[in-house]
């Protein structure tokens, strides 16, 4: 029988393909505008976590605070709440994603630190130092999150706040074939968790990955939530959003973005 494994390194991958949406300026690689840039430091500002809004007192008072942006370079977070006033890492395993940071902070004369590396190891980092950690939707490019959670609790301060941002998983289920969504049907066709390299047929995999498109896992709500817990956060705010353009038939029907704002306590909430 022939062996249709596709053997890859994923997290190369997936950091290649970033760097080539970087290079192409597509939608989360775009960097911000001098505008926005000019109505942040006027006190004028939205960070997103989902494509709506971020809930009101997420954000507290950020000038000042330092905040890592976690996974989240392409020239747009970070330097909004630089301008805002926050001292901000972006942290990111893309290059090219870090270089439009870099780029919008040259033009715009901000203080931005960048630093290249993998969500699950923030080791370059010392325990407790920052006030907040912003972790818009990137998750789903690593097969295990845990170890992310465990950073996150480890480099925030005591009261610090971690605001994060993930799929709800329902959207990894339903088969890709758009014959079933011209029909209006939704066929489940995947468990969780989902691993994109080994759910898909392995033709499916190979287009991606010769169109330079990262692999994604679906991660269950046990892990993105209860994984949260395990660390030794508190969940603070929890809040659901739409897709603005669905992707999948399930977009039109439930929200399928889901965003947290967790707190690392001054207790010792871990749990194995």
């Amino acid at each position: 029988m022939q062996d249709t494994t596709i053997k890859l390194d994923i997290i190369d991958h997936n950091r290649q393909a970033w760097d080539r949406q970087a290079g192409e300026q597509r939608e989360w690689s775009r960097p911000v505008t001098p505008e926005l840039i000019a109505a942040a430091r006027q006190g004028q500002w939205q960070a997103q976590l989902t494509p709506g809004d971020l809930p009101k007192g997420w954000l507290p008072a950020i000038s000042g605070k330092k905040i890592l942006c976690l996974a989240s370079a392409g020239g747009q977070q970070a330097p909004i709440l630089a301008a805002a006033g926050a001292e901000v890492t972006v942290f990111d395993i893309s290059e090219r994603q870090l270089d439009q940071d870099r780029l919008v902070a040259e033009r715009e004369g901000l203080a931005l630190t960048v630093v290249r590396g993998d969500m699950r190891d923030l080791s370059v980092f010392a325990d407790g130092i920052f006030d907040i950690i912003f972790h818009p939707i990137s998750n789903l490019y690593v097969p295990d999150i845990q170890p992310v959670w465990r950073e996150c609790h480890r480099v925030l301060k005591t009261g610090g706040r971690l605001l994060a941002s993930f799929y709800n998983p329902v959207v990894f289920v339903g088969d890709r074939d758009r014959s079933y969504a011209e029909q209006g049907l939704i066929r489940p066709a995947y468990a969780l968790p989902f691993v994109e390299a080994e759910h898909l047929a392995p033709d499916l995999v190979r287009s991606k990955i010769e169109r330079g498109e990262a692999l994604v896992f679906g991660h269950s709500l046990a892990e993105q939530i209860d994984g949260q817990l395990r660390a030794g956060f508190v969940l603070a705010g929890f809040h659901e959003d739409r897709q603005p353009v669905p992707r999948f038939l399930i977009d039109r029907f439930v929200p399928t973005f889901i965003a947290t704002c967790a707190v690392k306590s001054d207790l010792d909430l871990q749990r194995a």
